[in-house]
């Protein structure tokens, strides 16, 4: 029995030296993993676990949305610099784990808002490859039909996309304040980078969320950078997770999918029993910059980049242990990887010949109820339009 596992055990062994991998124990199709980084805690007992076991169908299905995303992404930064992609364009590339992971803790009808680095967020509430690179290019076959871009896309429960910093914090705690008058347990997870973490509507937002109870989880993705400012440089306090004060928080590897999903899980429940709201941060990395416009490369080296690429990144970190512990083969991993690719390569063709919206479609959706023959002024005071 020992000898026709021994080749599993000493590709485990490797793993756990380069940091990979704690612990890993196969059994058929399921692995007993543990988190690579303890949690932190603030004004919590919290019994979030540590060791979780993990089945293949699983980790496909975390390894695909991951690596869809960040596939995604790579046609999306080439379209941009093709000029299929006009305005602005935020990279998600780096922080696949944290929307991944926050998403497999939460149901269809819970609710989501983020801020302008939306695309992969767009896509794991529900949006098709199709819908989110269709959207960049300004094509009426996009999630919000070409007029919203890189910053403003939507789905179900999914509430964009805000191009405001910070804004879409106290909306997220409005929409926690609907579904508590709608007495459902349901709840809204609205996120922030470190760079809105100062911003005196997120204070606002954390103070009546508390009065009330709200069902509102408030993640900061500290990636590291608020557009080119480093954290310590901005920030007398970087626990974000404290930041609440009054209110408990998490602090969790955001580069560790399983960690992630495993403190979501502990999170929504607490939320979801009427304790009131949670803050929690999710510590990861972007490999871009701020947007397409920023190099990235003025406040931070490229070798600093590339150590994080090789040591810390949630998708080969991933891959490396469930190829690890037997779960998956490299032949598995290379089929969906050439799946995916395929998909992406299909989804911009669309997105480069998808019709644009036409002028009259600029008149659309301006009011939610339109009065039976309204119209709206279009440029000039002799001309007008139907709306609807």
């Amino acid at each position: 029995m020992l000898s026709k596992s021994s080749s599993w055990l000493r590709a485990a062994v490797q793993l756990k030296a380069v940091g990979f991998l704690r612990t890993a124990v196969r059994s058929e199709s399921t692995a007993v993993l543990e988190i690579k980084n303890p949690y932190k805690l603030h004004k919590l007992e919290a019994d979030i676990p540590t060791k979780f076991e993990l089945t293949k169908d699983e980790a496909i299905h975390y390894y695909q949305q991951m690596k869809t995303i960040r596939t995604m992404e790579t046609a999306s930064g080439n379209l941009y610099k093709e000029k299929a992609v006009r305005g602005f364009c935020h990279l998600y590339s780096g922080q696949e784990a944290c929307c991944v992971g926050l998403n497999a803790a939460l149901r269809s009808t819970d609710a989501i808002i983020t801020a302008y680095r939306a695309h992969g967020w767009t896509y794991i509430r529900g949006v098709p490859i199709a819908g989110v690179l269709g959207e960049l290019t300004g094509r009426k076959t996009g999630c919000a039909q070409g007029k919203g871009g890189s910053m403003h896309m939507y789905g179900p429960n999914f509430y964009g996309g805000n191009g405001i910093v910070g804004a879409q914090v106290p909306l997220g705690a409005g929409v926690a304040l609907a579904m508590k008058y709608q007495d459902t347990d349901n709840l809204c997870v609205a996120l922030y980078g470190d760079g809105a973490a100062n911003q005196g509507q997120v204070f606002e937002s954390f103070n009546l969320a508390a009065l009330w109870h709200l069902p509102v989880i408030f993640v900061c993705e500290n990636n590291g950078f608020g557009m080119g400012t480093s954290v310590d440089r901005a920030s007398a306090s970087t626990e974000y997770y404290t930041r609440g004060d009054y209110i408990p928080g998490i602090w969790v590897d955001g580069m560790d999918i399983l960690a992630v999903k495993e403190a979501a899980l502990w999170a929504t429940n607490y939320v979801r029993t009427g304790k009131g709201p949670l803050v929690m941060e999710c510590a990861t990395y972007r490999y871009h910059g701020h947007s397409m416009s920023d190099p990235g490369t003025s406040y931070r080296t490229r070798e600093q980049i590339q150590e994080v690429r090789l040591k810390r990144d949630p998708i080969t970190g991933f891959k490396d242990r469930i190829t690890g512990c037997g779960l998956l083969t490299a032949e598995e991993i290379k089929a969906i990887d050439d799946k995916i690719k395929k998909e992406v390569d299909e989804a911009v063709v669309h997105a480069k010949t998808d019709p644009e919206p036409s002028p009259e479609d600029l008149y659309t959706h301006v009011y939610s109820q339109v009065p039976p023959g309204f119209q709206i002024r279009g440029c000039d005071p002799y001309t007008y339009y139907n709306t609807k």
